[in-house]
């Protein structure tokens, strides 16, 4: 037998290629070429289409870059020739010259204790909680007054007059009598003109000493020292040094964007240049350039799309402190998102807080990846990399190129938007590449199918079988084997329901038998094979009653008879037990025992008993009028802790024991007369409901309790 066992087991190992058809082989080297020859085609026009679509994506990226560093450079260049030209005109010259010597006439012209105070308060109550709010700093009141005489009198009479407002515009003379204020007048004219023309932010006028003479908006700029003052480490103030020092009437700087107070906090770029002519210079003039010009070039008017760009692409700029010096793509079209994803990036939340609330990135979003890096170097080229936001990206990187600024322009896609084409070629190669394998599948399995269907419907069969499905039957498909197997089989499934039904039949009774001697609580621990179980409950209400003359009543009726009275009387405590909401706990031949609040939590558990003691009381009274018997009954009610389990091993009693079953048991014997008697403990909750007479005392674990009768 053991040599039979081992020649069959060889037979097994040598069968799996040795009993498939000259067909069946031809397929499977069909396949197997099939497999081969689409893998090979697939990787090289996967190899291919990624690298020609990478190629296509950088010069899309790369025309993106020196469109947007053309465009940038010539806004700046046109910005650049115009303020030469604002400068260098008789109006301007006129206007520097009359300031300085107004100026000048104010040096003596101190504010009063009083006209300090109130421009504290302008800036304490008007412009300070707006710039506090946009940069997360604090400032004292007197952080932006001058130091001089005339800055703080210009303050007084033009800054606190709605400085940095659209009417400070056409404020031209403050009406103090100045001469300042007629120079004032005269520059508002000229300088005004240019704000609302080209669209400037603020176009300020400085002395050669350095000190803010004119402001068109009159800003807290007005009066300051760029050399001493609040704003002296100011991009503005280094620009003015860089311009000045030059002694050059057609010198223009251009400056790096700051984030500039007088605009409460938002970012700024200047262009300054001096005044004067061939004759001399009279000071200087800074035009603060709108960043919104630099994101409208940037962004290309937010025609992300119809630019090439598609849903993730963006051309920004930088600065060598590796921060934004343009708006995001993603913080303009998706606020809501943007915070979660630079905090993804590595930004930290409270700077992406910041940039939402503010609603531009410029100056304030980290963007100090490798592109950027090497751009700051020097170099020109495009590479694979994280970004500041979103996922892996795809980026054309350079310096600007931008006389007087060291900025560098980024173009980006991710990668998932980028290479999509590619994941959609691969896509379709596979699932053409899926369909041949499955086409040459199909014929290979077709004839073994046909053989191997009965098998799968038996083992099919055998494992619902094995779930539990008893019930289950195979089709006889003829005489053969597989159909006396598939008798024998459905004869074994027959056999096995049978037993199961058996068997749950007995487990139903089992169940049912177990309910109606403990709670479901109970029963599934004694189910789970707990053997001593034992429940404390802290306010549960308890019905002890016991019914009278049941002996005498029992003399006239024979066994049976005696039984059926006695159900009849337990079926009506029953359903009013169900009725009122009370557990029956134990029932015996004169008496029952039942509780509330036991399984069920209630709040007016002693109202419920003592409803349910009288609802007995009621039955017991109808059923003598029923049958002519004589029963009475008398309950007793207490509430209180009880002890709840299961007693007796060997006959599993379920019982209820504790100080309020005992004192329930002592009220109902407190007299001999029959009725609903309750503890003081259960009167004080119901007596508004019920009238009560006080009938005697009972004592119970070392306290005296009244008893009370229920007066029906």
């Amino acid at each position: 037998m053991s040599g039979a066992v081992e020649k069959l087991g060889g037979d097994r190992q040598r069968r799996p290629f040795g009993r498939l058809s000259v067909q069946s082989r031809l397929l499977v080297m069909l396949l197997v070429v099939g497999i081969v020859a689409a893998g090979v085609v697939g990787l090289i026009g996967y190899i291919s289409g990624r690298d020609s679509l990478q190629a296509a994506i950088v010069d899309k990226l790369t025309a993106a870059r020196e469109l947007r560093t053309g465009e940038v450079s010539a806004l700046i260049g046109e910005i650049q020739r115009e303020s030469s030209l604002a400068t260098d005109n008789s109006s301007a010259r006129d206007a520097s010259i009359a300031l300085n010597a107004g100026w000048a006439a104010l040096s003596s012209a101190a504010v009063t204790p009083t006209e300090r105070t109130e421009l504290e308060s302008y800036y304490r109550e008007s412009f300070l909680p707006g710039l506090e709010k946009a940069t997360g700093e604090r400032y004292a009141d007197g952080a932006f007054i001058p130091d001089s005489a005339a800055g703080a009198y210009l303050q007084y009479w033009y800054t606190r007059q709605g400085g940095g407002s659209a009417a400070s515009l056409d404020l031209k003379d403050a009406g103090d009598g100045s001469a300042y204020s007629a120079a004032h007048a005269i520059a508002q004219g000229y300088f005004a003109n240019l704000v609302e023309t080209v669209g400037y932010q603020d176009v300020l006028v400085m002395n050669l000493d350095a000190d803010v003479v004119f402001s068109t908006y009159n800003t807290p700029a007005l009066g300051t020292s760029l050399d001493g003052g609040p704003f002296r480490d100011s991009k503005l103030a280094e620009g003015y040094r860089k311009a000045m020092a030059t002694n050059s009437v057609d010198t223009v700087v251009t400056t790096d964007i700051e984030s500039w107070a007088p605009s409460q906090g938002a970012a700024a770029m200047w262009v300054v240049s001096p005044i004067g002519d061939e004759s001399g210079i009279t000071g200087a003039m800074a035009l603060q350039i709108p960043v919104s010009w630099i994101n409208d070039v940037t962004t290309g008017y937010e025609q992300w799309k119809s630019q090439g760009l598609g849903d993730t692409g963006e051309v920004y700029l930088a600065g060598t402190d590796g921060l934004m010096r343009s708006n995001s793509r993603q913080l303009i079209t998706s606020p809501e998102t943007y915070a979660q994803g630079v905090i993804d990036n590595g930004t930290s939340a409270e700077d992406a807080n910041r940039i939402v609330e503010v609603g531009d990135s410029t100056i304030l979003q980290s963007v100090d990846q490798e592109p950027v890096r090497r751009a700051l170097a020097g170099q020109t080229g495009n590479m694979v990399s994280g970004q500041y936001i979103g996922s892996e990206s795809i980026t054309a990187y350079g310096p600007a190129n931008i006389e007087g600024l060291d900025w560098v322009v980024v173009a980006r896609m991710e990668t998932t938007e980028a290479f999509a084409p590619v994941a959609d070629f691969t896509r379709t190669l596979l699932l053409s590449v899926l369909g041949l394998i499955l086409a040459i599948s199909v014929l290979s399995l077709l004839l073994s199918q046909a053989f191997t269907a009965p098998l799968r419907r038996l083992a099919a069969a055998v494992r619902r079988v094995a779930g539990g499905d008893y019930g289950v039957r195979v089709a006889v498909g003829g005489v053969d084997e597989m159909g006396e197997l598939s008798r024998d089989f459905n004869e074994m499934a027959a056999g096995l329901q049978i037993k199961q039904d058996l068997i749950d039949s007995q487990r139903e009774e089992n169940e049912r038998l177990l309910r109606t001697l403990m709670p479901d609580s109970l029963a599934a621990r004694y189910r789970e094979g707990e053997q001593t179980i034992a429940e404390q409950h802290e306010d549960v209400a308890v019905v002890y009653a016991e019914l009278l003359g049941v002996d005498d009543f029992s003399r006239a009726l024979d066994g049976q008879q005696e039984t059926h009275a006695l159900n009849e009387l337990m079926r009506g405590f029953e359903e009013a037990a169900e009725r009122v909401g009370v557990e029956s706990v134990r029932t015996l031949r004169g008496g029952y025992l039942a509780s509330c609040g036991l399984t069920i939590p209630r709040v007016d558990n002693a109202r419920r008993a003592v409803e349910f003691a009288l609802e007995m009381h009621t039955h017991v009274r109808r059923f003598n009028e029923r049958t002519g018997s004589s029963l009475e009954l008398r309950a007793g009610v207490d509430t209180g802790a009880v002890t709840s389990g299961l007693v007796a091993r060997s006959s599993l009693a379920y019982d209820l024991w504790g100080e309020a079953v005992d004192l329930a048991s002592r009220v109902r014997r407190a007299v001999d007369a029959p009725g609903v008697y309750v503890s003081d403990a259960v009167h004080d909750r119901v007596h508004g409901l019920w009238e009560f007479t006080e009938v005697g005392t009972v004592d119970s674990s070392g306290r005296t309790s009244a008893v009370w009768r229920v007066t029906e």
